[in-house]
């Protein structure tokens, strides 16, 4: 006797798919560093480019202060306390490029 196929094996792959039909986007893990430079991101730009004119010296320096949060140890803190460590941490970029 012939062997039935499955399903998936009798349709080719490019009509599986309706042609309206697109793929769903994966979910990744959003990890809190991520929900962090989300969070904080428009106003440490902002105050970045209100201290230098060139717009990718402003993103080097919000570079910079995320990348040194990134370096610290992990604590659940103070919201207050993780925004002005990332504004020191622009400043004291600022200075170092100056």
């Amino acid at each position: 006797m012939k062997e039935l196929s499955t399903p998936s094996e009798s349709i080719p792959r490019a009509q599986s798919q309706g042609a309206n039909q697109t793929r769903k986007p994966t979910k990744t893990k959003c990890t809190r560093f991520d929900t962090l430079v989300d969070r904080y991101y428009p106003a440490v730009y902002s105050f970045a480019s209100r201290l230098t004119d060139d717009p990718r010296e402003a993103v080097l320096l919000t570079h910079d202060a995320f990348n040194t949060i990134r370096k610290r140890p992990r604590r659940r803190g103070n919201e207050v306390v993780l925004a002005t460590i990332l504004l020191n941490a622009v400043i004291v970029a600022g200075l170092k490029a100056a």
